[in-house]
């Protein structure tokens, strides 16, 4: 067994394209300024097997072949002209790239960026006045493509910026009173990409004067190499790399005390997508199986996407984007996913490429796809999977099979793999989940690569039904609702729902769909306004139903306000004329049966009169204060009328007024005068 997936492991990697040659680019057009009226060239150099067809795009747009614009036999594009109208914002000027297309597929170039030359001053300096031994400060913005080189003058001859003694003309002014050390100009943020030149600007004034110095936040060195400070402390950091990046502090101290002034400015540097693993071609057979491998780097990190044939690659079915789409997996390979796949990597400092091809191999001489697959659960741990035998002829070139097996909801990544020999044609999987429902499928190898897959299977090993699911509705209008419901926690738990309703006060349930694991909301729509809904779903996996859950829904409510009750809300119209009131009859009886129970309780014990109502012969019916009783009788009369009235029950004995058979208590109150209490303990009768 161990061989035979050591061989299908083997068919399953075979890679090579029998030699042919990859199409590649050897140059792509880089950035550039061109300048108005003057031409332009941008490479587009490529290579592989013809023929080969060069196309241009101007932002996603093809760039018009013609008088003004020509592409070079090698594939460069030449802009005769390089234009911009003054009166308006067409120009030439924006983002290139070039494709290259043959039998093979299509591949895109890296983005070019092409601006126009231009200059513009947007501050002028300004006289000003200083004390002696000031600094005076002139500001000269200009702004342009490229980066302006300024230069300054004083009385129309060039000013040397390594002479700090001839920085500036001044107006000198007696004053000469102690000022403290300001800064008038710290550095400023700043977000340059690797090689540029950082200028951290900082001017301070005071008297004396103050003595500038640098330093980073973090504590470590600035270092020498290509580090200057200019002028009275402007610091210039040429060549920049990723390890200049980080908190820049200006400190001003007045000499020979320890008092200083500081400003902070942050330097960020960026560096373009670098590839530090570049995707490979692969040639696979039909049916099988290859993965495309990407990783890069940059700062910020950069963002991947992937293309195929030079559109945007869209994951579905059978192509998946995972670990931050630096991995992209094809599965169950077909004629249509033979294509040029590009990785483009991008960040706020430029783009970079890498490309692979996919071939596929012919799949005229690969097994057909196994049929008539069956899977049977034989425990709460097992399932056994048939298919049948194929014809004599077609087993001559079947080497084995191989099992792919998941639970329903999990990823295709997540499938495990087992293989078997070419003479079987059933086996057990073991050692799975109890009530879990799986899909299975199987393969047929051949030395030349793998079988389509067959009819996937939905089965659940033995064990119990899934939970009683939960449910939430959302009335959309007076005749629509929507139906949510949660997913089990664990891929495999339910193999689907069932979901239907009825309205009341109909007694069957209809219009039942069926829904896969993976689906958790239905709208119901075409329902009658104002009506009352019951909503029933059920879970369902191969060992049956569960436990259904009901809801019931009222549209009238919709109908009535016009809004939309909240996810989960219940509505229910508790008019005269609703439907289905039952659950507010069933309350209603409770808190009635509540109250009489209450009542008679009070009854009970609220009251503290005593009732003697003592059954004899008919004319024995009496008891009135003044008769003799026993101790214990006395004692209990005493408790009960002790500060109360006395209580006597007289037999009615006339014959003429009542049956002689049945005898009557006649029950008269009488007051009794309130006896202080005796202070001590009563021993003798009442």
């Amino acid at each position: 067994m161990e061989r035979l997936s050591a061989l299908l492991l083997l068919l399953i990697t075979v890679s090579g394209l029998g030699g042919a040659s990859e199409l590649a680019f050897i140059k792509e057009p880089s950035d550039v300024i061109a300048v108005r009226d003057r031409p332009l060239m941008l490479d587009c150099q490529v290579e592989g097997e013809g023929p080969i067809t060069i196309t241009w795009r101007r932002n996603g747009v093809p760039v018009p072949l013609g008088a003004r614009a020509a592409v070079l036999d090698n594939g460069t594009l030449l802009i005769r002209n390089f234009q911009k109208r003054r009166d308006g914002d067409e120009s030439d000027a924006g983002e290139y790239d070039c494709a290259a297309q043959n039998r093979y597929g299509l591949l895109i170039s890296r983005k070019a960026h092409v601006q126009l030359e231009f200059q513009e001053f947007h501050t002028h300096p300004e006289s000003m006045s200083v004390d002696e031994g000031g600094v005076a400060r002139f500001h000269c913005a200009v702004s342009g493509v490229p980066e302006a080189n300024i230069t300054w003058e004083r009385n129309r001859t060039a000013l040397n910026a390594d002479d700090n003694s001839v920085s500036v003309s001044v107006s000198v002014a007696a004053n000469r009173l102690y000022k403290e050390p300001v800064i008038l100009s710290g550095p400023q943020n700043l977000t340059l990409n690797i090689h540029q030149t950082a200028i951290l600007e900082c001017i301070a004034t005071g008297n004396p004067r103050p003595i500038v110095s640098w330093s980073r936040l973090d504590g470590r060195s600035i270092g020498v190499e290509g580090i200057q400070v200019l002028g009275t402390g402007n610091l210039i950091i040429s060549d920049v790399s990723l390890q200049h990046s980080g908190v820049y502090v200006c400190s001003a101290n007045r000499p020979g005390t320890r008092m200083r002034r500081t400003a902070l400015g942050r330097l960020v540097v960026q560096a373009p997508p670098e590839f530090l693993q570049w995707p490979q071609s692969v040639s696979k057979s039909a049916g099988s199986s290859a993965v495309f491998t990407c990783q890069a780097q940059g700062v910020p990190d950069p963002h991947l996407i992937w293309l195929k044939n030079g559109k945007i690659l869209t994951p579905g079915d059978n192509v998946k984007l995972t670990n931050n789409n630096s991995t992209l997996a094809v599965t169950r390979i077909t004629a249509e996913d033979e294509a040029i796949y590009q990785c483009i990597a991008e960040n706020s400092a430029g783009t970079n490429q890498a490309s692979a091809r996919l071939a596929v191999s012919p799949s005229l001489d690969l097994p057909e796809a196994p049929q008539d697959l069956t899977v049977t659960p034989l425990s709460t741990t097992s399932l056994r999977v048939r298919w049948a035998q194929p014809e004599p002829h077609v087993m001559d070139g079947i080497i084995g099979y191989v099992l792919h097996i998941r639970k329903l909801g999990e990823l295709d990544s997540s499938e495990l793999q087992e293989a078997v020999s070419k003479d079987t044609f059933q086996h057990d999987f073991t050692n799975l989940e109890a009530s879990t429902t799986f899909s299975i499928y199987v393969k047929a190898y051949s030395p030349l690569g793998a079988s389509q897959q067959s009819n996937s299977v939905i089965a659940t090993t033995r064990g119990t039904v899934p939970t009683m699911p939960s449910f939430f509705t959302k009335v959309l209008n007076s005749t629509a609702m929507q139906v949510f419901w949660e997913l089990p926690a664990k891929a495999g738990r339910v193999e689907g729902y069932k979901l239907s309703h009825r309205k009341l006060p109909q007694q069957e349930f209809r219009h039942e769909e069926r829904f896969p694991a993976h689906i958790n909301t239905h709208h119901i729509s075409n329902l009658e306004a104002s009506a009352v809904y019951e909503i029933q779903l059920t879970a369902f996996n191969g060992n049956g139903d569960s436990i259904s859950n009901k809801r019931l829904v009222s549209l009238a409510e919709a109908e009535k306000s016009g809004k939309e009750p909240a996810v989960g809300e219940s509505v229910c119209d508790c008019g005269e004329d609703s439907e289905g009131s039952m659950p507010a009859l069933v309350v209603g009886i409770h808190i009635g049966m509540a109250c009489i129970i209450f009542c008679a309780l009070f009854l009970m014990f609220g009251y503290r009169h005593s009732f003697f109502c003592q059954k004899g012969s008919p004319g024995d019916w009496s008891l009135s204060a003044g008769h003799s009783v026993s101790q214990r009788d006395a004692a209990a009369k005493e408790a009960s009328i002790r500060a109360a009235d006395a209580i006597e029950l007289t037999t009615q004995t006339a014959a003429a007024e009542r049956p002689a058979a049945v005898p009557q208590c006649q029950v008269t109150i009488e007051p009794q005068p309130v006896h202080p209490p005796d202070t001590g303990t009563d021993t003798g009768t009442g």
